[in-house]
């Protein structure tokens, strides 16, 4: 098992995101208790190319403070919305022999989305955590709206597992990473 945190980066991470305190509170814990049980804790960063503030080389690239990563910690930069295509994520999970994945981060209906269709097409359990992935309003959904139609509609039951918060941290403390 691992938690993969999608694109939690400077510039996107703000309290425009629909319900940004809670989707806080559950990244931070389900950081914490990853690292506290021995579950790797694997970070992605989305580049849009030169002159966007999702540059690679730009403050707004990095990831947002709260959540940085360690220096142990891996960090896979992609230019898709799907992190395993040409980042070394898929290869690096396959040689790993990991099953599970956790995936919390941004934003839904882009790179979390395309993470789950992706890791479960490659043969992944998938598991999504209650309140760790968010969105901003859009032309066509509210923040809200996207959150609501993609975990209780789309993923759930189909391309993965959607727990509450409690019952993912149970899971990590009883994986067979912890020691």
């Amino acid at each position: 098992m691992i938690l993969l945190i999608i694109d939690t980066q400077k510039a996107i991470t703000n309290k425009n995101l629909y319900n940004f305190k809670q989707f806080k509170k559950n990244i931070l814990l389900l950081i914490s208790e990853s690292r506290k049980n021995n579950v790797e804790v694997i970070f992605t960063r989305h580049d849009d190319g030169p002159g966007t503030e999702l540059s690679k080389g730009t403050e707004g690239f990095e990831i947002y403070e709260p959540f940085k990563p360690k220096p142990e910690e891996k960090v896979f930069d992609k230019t898709a919305n799907s992190p395993f295509k040409d980042t070394g994520l898929l290869e690096y999970l396959f040689a790993k022999k990991e099953t599970t994945i956790i995936v919390a981060g941004l934003q839904t209906e882009y790179c979390i989305d395309a993470a789950i269709k992706c890791g479960f097409e490659h043969g992944f359990t998938i598991i999504v955590p209650q309140n760790t992935n968010t969105s901003f309003d859009n032309f066509f959904m509210t923040g809200k709206q996207s959150y609501k139609y993609y975990n209780d509609f789309i993923w759930k039951n189909r391309y993965a597992q959607c727990f509450s918060i409690e019952e993912t941290v149970e899971k990590i403390k009883s994986s067979k990473n912890s020691q």
